[in-house]
């Protein structure tokens, strides 16, 4: 505990004195308590202790619970504190390091403080030795040493017997003792070693030789790599948590930090040191979590992950206080005591400085201390102990007992007498003095041998002094007593009286464990029937067995002392079916149900032996299964094969495990049901003898059964993932104080599993579990359980995690690259052929021949939901490789093998020829429009517009003939430029001509793919017009504009890091389709329109003239 909160803590308790309803003089508390201290050997130390209340106070000190005794070396002050002249670190009990505790006492009771552990200071021989290693000039190198030593050493390193500095720009020290060298060269190669010093020595590892190597030239690009990931720690709290992140790659890789939750990294406590390593300097609560390292390729989004779970260990600190009470004789008190740490604090309640014990009256559950039928004894000081590995805390509360002085006598002459095997009658008299004021009997009954038995009680009223008490164990001796009630209080206890019960046939046979030895024999044990079932002294058992296919049954009677016996003289490989029944003094109980075992088949084969089997009922729901080898097994055991089935029910298929396993654990049991297990090794030969045992799971005790609550399930369960197949749990244990072992069952199953059999068990007896063998990127959801004593909790609310996505580990399936254009290609590809893996990114890479043998790569990247993209700027006459991978946010994918593309010299045949940039471009009947284009044609269709209404109010206004056709062209595409073209007519004769001379510009300009509306002369006549124009269609204005359908589109292509690439390549098929059937989506072929072309334009001609002169 630390000063502040010692301080704080003291401040507590003086403020409840003054205000408490207790006189503050017989509340003794401390204003002084000892603190954990390192001294140096033979130094002297001094642990504090002020206690405060009505004198005179007596001061005590333990150690590890046990009296110190005064003398020369080890005595007390005047003001309680304890003083050590020299500080012995000799072995053994002589030893002056340990737990130590000041206990004081007035004449109110006593109390004792907080443990405070005394450290010798030193420091052990290195664990961990760094090693020699090899690495590449430009690559990375890594040492590390460990050593435990108090207090924690300051670690540095020595080059060449010099020591390096804590930190540069490329070598950096961890206080956890590990020297990174980033960028190595020539100079770095030497001898290294590692020292640690704290007060007590200075250790020196021993040398590693790093050797440097040439690097290869030039250096090729290598993808990022984690060679020291960060590990699970636990940290306490305000202490340094330090996690380590080295990564290699070319270029050298960017190293990041983030939380797996999302949740911003605390920049005031938080720094990066050297190149990626995260310190966390005085660790909250709060930064517990699973953080996240990340290894990026500078420039790319090539990068790889490593995870680690922080946990943050806090000493106990109480949240909920006992309160002093005051009761009256017979009365119930109960103080109430909860604290929060990590790990989960133990609670330990004390009477007067000493651990109070559970027995009939006293009972301690779910951190409460309950004291019924309250005694003058019970008038002391009681304490709330918190602790864990972290420290511990205390907390007390005084009960006073009031007493009454018109309260009845206790009731007379007790007497005890057995009715049956479970039956007692008890009676008694009534109270010789104030009887009438008594209104009801109290009867309390518990076993008189053993510690920590349970006292049940019951409530009688007071027309009656007699009661059967029937719910009695065979075979065992009981206490009881009575107490008298009146409105006001209660009488003293009555004396004790004893009283045992009779024997009963046993309730249960004993369960049976069958071995075979040799072809011709059949090992039968047994345990013990527990006295819950005996129900008296067993006295003899009776073994039956025979074959199943015989119904003469043989029987053996052996003495209740035996627990095995060998059946000789069988025949080999048959069937045989054995039962056994167990009898007291009083008679036969059940028989067992018959339990099968096969003899082995006589062969000189040499198959191993049957195991030794060994069963146990970790609760009512969960069976643990030990084995083991006999030591003259000589046979080469490959494995075991597990076989168990409830009884009357089908035998499962067999769990195998490796020679190497010795134990397995079988949840998910009924309660109260048998179940046959069998096992036997297996080896090259075949299948050994097999060991069969049967087992009965327990009942489930409830609240009717035991008289207490069932333990609370656990809580705060909280789920973190650690990786694509692993999950970390971890839960706290519910606020109750019990001496018995505590364990937890952990459920665990995909959300939304139909077959209950692949739900999965696991056993711990800690607050946190690692959950390995997952499936990647499933939703899972987990619940917790506890067992005590055999009595189970309900399950805790359920949590949900995900698992992580695992890397991709197969490339793009059904890769294709076209040429669309004379230096573009489209590359597509679909997802990769596995299951549950999601993409997130996919990178393209590709080459000419020539950069690929110089390992020059072009880099592109793309989406995951895109499967297309566009390779541009190709060089004609060149053979690209094309190659594509997969990633997503746990790790990159393999790339795919290189798929080859030839780009030819000439124009491709069956492709369209290629606009210049800047303009709009065909391939393959797909176009796209860049910004100025565009632009182009907005401005183009308004001044045409404009021009159109002006000429059209010149006309109607001034009403003169004029020869004027102004006739503007529109030719729209689906994804095509809108040109406008003003035609004048002059005489047929130079009509004709300007026909013949723009068809040979129109060809020029479709040949070199530029149509440009800046082609446009005075005095010239250009013609654009549809593909398809029936002869009946007519030649008008709107005709010639283009139908009013027609519509623009365009395709954007994502950017990369090498193409110029610069929005999203579309290639969903239907749009393809609907651009390639639509009435303007292909450009006509010039040679293939040149005569139509002719005649419709004199016809239009023809028909203009002949409007305009019916106009005038």
């Amino acid at each position: 505990m630390s000063n502040m909160r010692k301080d704080s803590y003291t401040f507590y308790k003086l403020v409840r004195c003054k205000y408490s309803c207790v006189l503050c003089f017989s509340e003794l508390f401390f204003i002084k308590e000892p603190l954990d201290v390192t001294v140096m050997r033979k130094e002297a130390a001094i642990l504090d202790c002020q206690a405060h209340g009505e004198a005179p106070i007596d001061v005590k000190w333990l150690k590890s619970g046990v009296q110190i005794a005064e003398n020369e070396r080890v005595y007390l002050l005047s003001n309680g504190s304890l003083f050590i002249s020299e500080v012995e670190s000799r072995r053994g009990d002589k030893s002056d390091e340990g737990f130590y505790q000041c206990l004081a006492q007035n004449k109110y009771g006593a109390i004792l403080s907080q443990k405070a552990h005394l450290t010798i200071a030193s420091i052990s021989s290195f664990s961990v030795q760094p090693t020699s290693i090899v690495a590449t000039e430009g690559s990375v190198a890594r040492f590390s040493c460990k050593t435990v030593a108090h207090p924690p050493p300051i670690i540095t390193w020595e080059f060449n017997r010099v020591t390096l500095p804590l930190a540069t720009e490329r070598i950096t020290v961890l206080p956890s003792g590990v020297l990174q060298i980033q960028a190595v060269q020539q100079a770095d190669a030497g001898n290294y070693r590692c020292v640690a010093t704290n007060i007590a020595s200075r250790r020196r590892s021993t040398e590693a030789t790093l050797t440097v190597t040439p690097g290869p030239r030039p250096q090729l690009p290598q993808r990022p790599r984690i060679i020291a990931s960060p590990q699970n720690i636990s940290v306490s709290l305000h202490q340094t948590a330090i996690l380590e992140c080295m990564a290699t790659g070319n270029p050298r890789p960017i190293i990041s930090w983030s939380r797996a939750d999302s949740k911003p990294i605390d920049v005031y406590n938080t720094k990066v040191l050297g190149n990626g390593n995260l310190i966390i300097t005085d660790i909250k609560p709060q930064h517990g979590g699973v953080y996240l390292c990340r290894a990026t390729t500078p420039g790319t989004r090539n990068y790889t992950m490593a995870s680690a779970n922080v946990t943050v260990l806090a000493p106990p600190s109480l949240v909920e206080w006992p309160e002093s009470l005051t009761r009256p004789r017979a009365g119930t008190a109960r103080f109430v005591c909860h604290a929060e740490g990590n790990p989960t604090p133990r609670i330990t309640w004390l009477k007067n400085g000493e651990k109070v014990h559970s027995n009939g009256r006293i009972k301690m559950y779910n951190s409460k201390l309950v004291i019924n039928q309250i005694i003058p004894e019970d008038d002391a000081i009681y304490q709330c102990q918190a602790e864990n590995e972290q420290g511990s805390v205390l907390t007390m509360a005084r009960l006073i007992v009031v007493m009454s002085e018109d309260r009845p006598s206790a009731p007379r002459n007790i007497r005890a007498d057995t009715v049956s095997s479970s039956a007692i009658l008890l009676a008694w008299e009534r109270p010789l003095y104030n009887s009438d004021k008594v209104i009801a009997y109290s009867v309390h009954y518990m076993k008189a041998e053993g510690l920590n038995n349970e006292e049940y009680q019951i409530v009688i009223g007071n027309d009656t002094t007699r009661y059967i008490i029937d719910d009695l164990e065979p075979a065992h001796n009981y206490t009881f007593y009575v107490v008298a009630y009146m409105p006001m209080g209660a009488s003293r206890m009555s004396d004790n009286v004893f009283q045992h019960t009779l024997e009963d046939v046993p309730l249960r046979a004993p369960e049976l464990s069958l071995t075979s030895r040799s072809p011709t024999d059949i090992q039968v044990s047994w345990q013990p029937l527990p006295d819950k079932l005996s129900r008296g002294r067993v006295c003899s058992y009776r073994l039956s067995y025979r074959t199943s296919s015989d119904s003469a049954v043989s029987q053996i009677e052996l003495p209740g002392e035996k627990t095995q016996h060998l059946l000789e003289n069988l025949q080999p490989d048959t069937i045989y079916l054995l039962r056994i029944v167990a009898a007291t003094s009083v008679g036969w109980g059940e028989q067992s149900a018959w339990t099968s075992h096969r003899t082995p088949k006589a062969s000189g084969a040499q198959v191993p032996l049957a195991p030794e089997l060994h069963l146990e009922s970790l609760n009512c729901t969960t069976i643990l299964v030990h084995w083991q080898l006999a030591p003259r097994n000589s046979a080469n055991v490959r494995g075991y094969k597990l076989f168990y089935h409830e009884e009357s029910q089908p035998e499962s298929t067999p769990v195998q495990f490796h020679a190497s396993d010795n134990k397995h654990t079988i949840g998910g049991l009924d309660p109260r049901k048998k179940y046959h297990v069998k096992i036997l090794a297996y080896n090259v030969v075949g299948d050994g003898y097999q060991a069969d045992q049967t087992i009965s799971t327990p009942g489930c005790v409830s609240v009717r059964d035991r008289l207490v609550p069932p333990p609370p399930p656990p809580h705060n369960v909280y789920a973190k993932t650690n990786s694509s197949t692993t999950v970390f749990l971890h839960w706290s244990r519910p606020a109750f104080t019990s001496s018995h072992a505590v364990n937890y069952t952990v459920r665990c199953n995909p959300v939304g599993l139909q077959n209950a059999s692949l739900v999965l068990y696991l056993q711990t007896s800690e607050q946190r579990l690692l959950v390995r063998d997952l499936e990647p990127n499933t939703k899972y959801e987990f619940a917790v359980r506890l067992h005590l004593d055999q009595l189970s909790s309900p399950w805790s609310p359920v949590v949900y995690q995900n698992t992580f996505p695992k890397a991709p580990t197969q490339p793009p399936s059904n890769i294709k690259v076209t040429l669309i254009e004379e230096d573009t290609a489209l590359v597509s590809w679909k997802l990769p052929d596995e299951l549950n893996v999601p993409v997130t990114r996919y990178t393209i890479l590709y080459a000419s021949r020539n950069d690929w043998i110089a390992g020059e790569w072009q880099v592109m990247e793309r989406e995951g939901t895109i499967t297309m993209a566009l390779l541009e700027n190709l060089k004609p006459g060149q053979i690209y490789f094309v190659k594509v991978s997969a990633s997503n946010d746990m790790g990159d994918g393999p790339f795919s093998h290189a798929v080859e593309l030839t780009v030819r010299e000439g124009l491709p045949l069956g492709h369209d020829i290629r606009v210049s940039r800047g303009s709009t471009t065909f391939s393959d009947n797909f176009y796209h429009l860049d910004q100025k284009s565009m632009t182009g044609i907005s401005v183009g269709v308004c001044i045409a517009l404009i021009c159109i209404i002006i000429c059209a109010f010149i006309i109607i206004c001034r009403g003169k003939n004029r020869y004027l056709v102004s006739l503007s062209v529109v030719t729209m595409s689906h994804i095509n430029s809108i040109h406008f073209y003003l035609y004048r007519a002059k005489s047929q004769q130079q009509l004709s001509q300007d026909i013949k001379t723009n068809r040979r510009n129109f060809l020029s300009a479709l040949q070199n793919t530029r149509l440009d509306a800046a082609s446009y002369q005075h005095g010239t006549t250009v013609l654009t017009y549809e593909e398809e124009l029936s002869s009946n269609q007519p030649t008008n204005l709107q005709t010639l504009l283009g139908h009013p359908g027609d519509t623009e589109g365009s395709s954007n292509s994502e950017g990369s890091h090498a193409t110029g690439d610069s929005g999203r390549y579309s290639h969903d098929e239907t749009e393809l389709t609907n651009l390639s059937s639509g009435p303007s989506s292909h450009l006509a072929s010039p040679t293939a329109h040149t005569y139509p072309v002719k005649q419709k334009l004199y016809k239009h001609v023809k028909q203009e003239k002949k409007q305009n002169r019916l106009v005038a």
